[in-house]
Order: structure tokens, then C-alpha cells, then sequence
């Protein structure tokens, strides 16, 4: 069996953002703007970051950026069904997803409302699989 590129990219994501932390966030509360679309790297310009390219494929290409606002992964897709699973699959890992046309933006809760003033786009939750531990009795 043959392990794709776009599964191996789904976990190196998810663990990217997990290793991501809290970083700062500016709190304030703007108009969304219409979601963005274009290429990886017309939307890190947008965000004013250098994107450090983890996966470059046919199906996904994914880096690693930080710009004034903090680290995040930002990912773009070849079709909204990739998106989708891959972002299904990223979710278990928990995090917060700013999810536009092919592409979602990956960091923590201030980082992701900070790029959805520029990228516009919807935010959506991981789960937090820490919250439910196993109690002893």
C-alpha cells in the first residue's frame, strides 16, 4: 500500500499546529471582509508573511507562516473535496481553522480572528481530545 502526500501533510499540520501555542492576539473585533482566494502565496502576502513551504504537491501545498499577528499554518487545495477531508482530519488534533475557497489558515484563537479582518472566511473549531481524559475510580 502506497501512503499518499496529502495524508502525510494532514498530520505534519496537525502537529505543526498543536507545537504552536498561544501567541498574541490584538482583540479587536473588525468587519469581515469578503473570503480571499488566490494562490499560497498571494494569500501570505496578504498577511504580510514569508511563507516557509512545508508541502508543495499537486493536491496541497501547506507552509508554515508569522507575521505581527503570530504563527499559523496556511494551506491551499487543488479541490474543495481535499479541503475538506484534510480539514476533517486536521480537527481531531483540535486548533482553530479560518476556512476560505481551497485554503484554511491554522493557529490559535487570536492569530485566526486577527486573519480573518484581511482573508475574510469562516472559523471553525478542532476538538480538544484533552478534555476528555479518562477518570480513575
Amino acid at each position: 500500500m502506497r501512503v499518499t502526500r496529502p495524508m502525510l501533510a494532514v498530520t505534519g499540520a496537525a502537529a505543526a499546529v498543536l507545537a504552536l501555542g498561544g501567541c498574541g492576539s490584538s482583540g479587536e473585533t473588525k468587519a469581515v471582509p469578503p473570503a480571499a482566494t488566490g494562490s499560497l502565496e498571494s494569500l501570505a502576502a496578504e498577511v504580510k508573511c514569508k511563507p516557509d513551504m512545508q508541502t508543495d504537491a499537486d493536491e496541497i501545498r501547506q507552509a508554515i507562516c508569522r507575521n505581527g499577528d503570530g504563527k499559523f499554518i496556511l494551506a491551499t487545495f487543488a479541490t474543495d473535496r481535499g479541503q475538506r477531508e484534510w480539514i476533517n482530519d486536521a480537527k481531531d488534533y483540535g486548533g482553530y481553522y479560518l476556512v476560505g475557497r481551497k485554503w484554511v489558515a491554522v493557529g490559535d484563537d487570536g492569530v485566526v480572528k486577527a486573519l480573518r479582518g484581511t482573508l475574510g472566511g469562516d472559523v471553525e473549531m478542532g476538538t480538544n481530545h484533552s478534555s476528555h481524559s479518562m477518570h480513575g475510580g
